[in-house]
């Protein structure tokens, strides 16, 4: 039985939005099961999904937090 851990930064998925909204983690649960599924042949109700939401402030890339990445990346 498959186990996916999905992280995504708690910033949304659009203006406005702090989070991932119910629709679009439903969509990344079908997809990636099916996904599963077309690739290793894994039953979809064998399939288990996880989907973790991280405050922003929690990630960091490049050796920074990503908030000072972004502003130095976009200067």
């Amino acid at each position: 039985m498959p186990i996916v851990t999905i992280q995504v930064t708690r910033e949304g998925s659009g203006p406005g939005r702090s989070s991932v909204t119910p629709e679009e983690k439903a969509q990344l649960i079908a997809g990636v099961s099916q996904l599963l599924l077309d690739v290793l042949h894994k039953p979809v109700d064998a399939t288990f999904v996880v989907i973790e939401e991280v405050e922003l402030e929690n990630w960091g890339w490049g050796g920074l937090p990503v908030p000072e990445y972004r502003k130095r990346a976009a200067s």
